[in-house]
């Protein structure tokens, strides 16, 4: 595929619902045709894979900014197990281990937000030898496989979402002071409500819509709805065409459409550096408020 100036390519990921490595782009020189091209290539595979980009913070917070304005505070932020130090986090209660802990469970980022984040650019600064994955899940394919009695009933209920809940339900509850993590999204005042079926803003196309931090469905005894929305992960995830692990090397950039697709972190060894960069994208407030914003 070319944009005048330069072969792009554009390769799906064999056997998967979604998802697609790019190849012949600089994240980092993006003129505008090339970044139209792109974006027309992200609604459609929701997850794109650029290979040995290297991006530097600026760079990487320029080149995110194009698809979207930025979420304050997370223009570019390090993911990390290591101190300001460079030392490796060890304390058994660091609250920023207790998030990445968290973050190995299925979700979607900023449900738990009066605004749902559009997508993130993440890119790989430092990889253990082993581990440290990251998955995606298409939760455009997990709603077609539903039943139509299923999507019938899930298209009327709704669920609250929030990250302390999520972060107590794991055990991973974080210190209400002097905290290693800055605290977002744990100081919510109003717990953000939200369909489970969600309209694709741009391609009108639906979407289960759950992840690890929603709870309280819709006319649901506490026990019910979370055996309900654990159902439904487990469903999205079940079918290996549906989901996709990316093994990072060092200078991997991602780009993905948290409207329409799970991620999660996988473990490692914790005694070695992850570094990863994230550039959160912030949602249209008319797509992705929550219910009762």
């Amino acid at each position: 595929m070319s944009n005048g100036k330069q072969i792009v390519r554009i390769e799906p990921l064999p056997g998967k619902t979604f998802g697609a490595v790019v190849t012949g782009v600089r994240l980092s020189e993006l003129d505008e045709d090339t970044f139209s091209l792109l974006y027309r290539e992200w609604l459609q595979y929701a997850l794109l894979i650029f290979p040995a980009q290297y991006l530097t913070d600026s760079q990487q917070r320029d080149a995110a900014s194009k698809f979207g304005c930025l979420v304050e505070g997370l223009e570019a932020v390090e993911i990390s197990n290591l101190l300001p130090t460079g030392e490796v986090r060890a304390a058994p209660d660091d609250d920023m281990m207790k998030i990445i802990r968290g973050n190995m469970q299925w979700h979607q980022d900023n449900t738990y937000m009066p605004l749902q984040a559009k997508g993130a650019l993440f890119s790989a600064k430092r990889v253990p030898s082993s581990g440290g994955e990251t998955g995606f899940a298409d939760m455009r394919a997990a709603w077609d496989a539903l039943d139509t009695e299923t999507q019938d009933r899930l298209a009327n209920l709704s669920a609250y979402h929030s990250l302390a809940q999520s972060q107590k339900n794991l055990g991973e509850d974080v210190k209400s002071s002097d905290s290693e993590y800055i605290g977002y999204g744990l100081d919510v005042s109003t717990v953000p409500r939200r369909s489970l079926l969600k309209i694709h803003p741009e391609t009108d196309r639906k979407t289960l819509a759950v992840g690890r931090h929603a709870f309280g469905v819709t006319g649901m005894a506490e026990q019910e709805s979370t055996q309900f929305v654990s159902d439904l992960i487990d469903f999205a995830v079940a079918d290996e065409s549906r989901t996709y692990h990316h093994i990072w090397s060092e200078g991997d950039a991602i780009l993905w459409d948290n409207r329409c697709l799970m991620h999660r972190a996988c473990p490692w060894n914790f005694s070695q550096p992850r570094v990863m960069l994230h550039s959160r994208i912030a949602g249209d407030p008319s797509t992705e408020a929550a219910l009762n914003s």
